[in-house]
């Protein structure tokens, strides 16, 4: 299968939705950035960094960004728009924070141009569990006693808040404004009052905030991130790794380091 039959990008009456990465910009896959270049609309969430618009200087950029507790676009409205602009001809970017199949209401996106007749494809993006995992450097899984990961959010549709017990590693998104209640609800599950519990808000991005608690404790992690989107990791995942020399080294740092390596090669 060629290229051009795995991603064809944006074309007119097309709808691309692109995953953008958790949060900077240069997180976003090379396929994403070149089918977002090629857009001449782009619908876009409230976490996307702003560094984006560089890569479509020459799009229209909609926000349609929704906040848990805060003014959020309707979904109904940000379909119209998708089938709006897609009727109209226009290349269409749908520019999603994390993974659009993660959490992002992409099922009920995709339904809406179905049924206006347009076509559609994914570029998947990384979401906020696996940025959370690689920058603290904490493996959702590990080998011989983390073998399975559940990736869930603890509020249900109807506005019900439950947590259950489904893996060795279990990451909650959406939870930030509700951990004092989901503390409880994992120890009604099952979890052990120690449990090792990670929280990181802004995963991905130049302020990313990490902190480490347990089941019993993570009621405390409320005031750390307060007002800032968070996941918590609970279980397997969430233990620090053994202590040692080496030291994780990051972005601008890592290009340092590299060019030195290349130099003295």
């Amino acid at each position: 299968m060629s290229d051009a039959a795995l991603s064809t990008g944006p074309q007119p009456g097309h709808v691309c939705f692109i995953g953008a990465g958790p949060g900077a910009a240069d997180l976003i896959t090379l396929r994403g950035a070149k089918a977002l270049g090629q857009a001449t609309v782009v619908l876009f969430d409230a976490l996307t960094d702003p560094g984006f618009h560089a890569l479509a200087p020459q799009a229209l950029w909609v926000d349609v960004g929704k906040r848990g507790f805060c003014n959020s676009t309707a979904q109904a409205h940000i379909n119209a728009l998708l089938v709006h602009y897609g009727r109209q001809g226009e290349c269409v970017a749908r520019l999603k924070g994390g993974d659009p199949s993660v959490f992002g209401r992409l099922e009920e996106e995709i339904e809406a141009l179905a049924e206006a007749g347009l076509s559609h494809e994914v570029i998947p993006g990384i979401t906020a569990a696996l940025a959370a995992a690689a920058a603290t450097g904490r493996p959702l899984t590990r080998r011989g006693r983390g073998r399975s990961v559940a990736l869930s959010t603890a509020m249900t549709r109807e506005g019900a808040f439950t947590a259950g017990q489904r893996a060795d590693t279990e990451v909650f998104y959406m939870a930030g404004r509700q951990l004092a209640a989901l503390s409880r609800r994992l120890l009604d599950a099952g979890w052990a009052a120690d449990t090792p519990v990670m929280v990181v808000s802004r995963a991905g991005c130049a302020d990313q905030s990490q902190s480490d608690h347990t089941v019993a404790t993570l009621a405390a992690a409320v005031v750390l991130h307060a007002g800032r989107p968070s996941v918590v990791t609970v279980g397997v995942g969430a233990s620090p790794m053994p202590a040692s020399t080496a030291r994780t080294v990051h972005g601008s740092e890592f290009e340092g380091h590299h060019a030195k390596a290349c130099a003295s090669a």
